[in-house]
């Protein structure tokens, strides 16, 4: 005997495979009434795990963590004891949470200051070269009022003297550095 397969029975097949994938994808619980409840979706919040039959994927039902201050309805009994079994099994040495990493507090902190040092060396920095380019211009400005000969050096190499109207402009452009400068 002879197996041939058709593009018929090829859809066939894949057909049933669609409908036989969508199948494993069902929840499966005992209802509140005692029978046997199939859905696409999971269970109502009201049903324990223990009523859970089948899920998706074949896993267990994901269990919500136990609130220890009010514990919910038909797991109290549960709930109470399991805390403070739960507390003297922890470890002592384990860190209490208190909301704030200590470390990382203090690497912040300690970044924060860096940075403020850096801004601090750098504001120096330039309060000194302003200092000294004040110094400098005035000393330039009493040179140029002086009315001595200034002598300069122009594009081509060659020397050249300052005349009055020269001296009137460097003069200005000193003021205007002694009045952004020296404060």
């Amino acid at each position: 005997m002879e197996l041939k397969i058709t593009p018929k029975h090829l859809l066939l097949l894949l057909a049933g495979w669609t409908f036989a994938l969508s199948a494993a994808a069902q929840w499966q619980w005992v209802g509140k009434d005692g029978r046997k409840v199939f859905s696409d979706r999971p269970p109502p919040a009201d049903i324990q795990d223990k009523d859970i039959l089948k899920q998706p994927g074949g896993r267990g039902r994901a269990k919500a963590p136990v609130a220890a201050t009010e514990p919910t309805e038909g797991a109290a009994p549960i709930a109470a004891t399991a805390a403070p079994a739960a507390k003297a099994k922890a470890d002592p040495n384990t860190p209490k949470i208190s909301g704030k990493d200590a470390e990382l507090e203090t690497k912040k902190k300690k970044l924060e200051e860096e940075e403020a040092a850096k801004k601090k060396a750098e504001d120096e920095k330039m309060a000194k070269a302003r200092a000294d380019n004040c110094e400098r211009t005035k000393k330039a400005m009493v040179t140029i009022q002086s009315g001595a000969r200034i002598s300069t050096t122009n594009t081509k190499g060659e020397r050249e003297i300052m005349d009055d109207s020269g001296r009137a402009a460097e003069s200005k452009r000193l003021q205007a550095i002694i009045d952004s400068d020296c404060k």
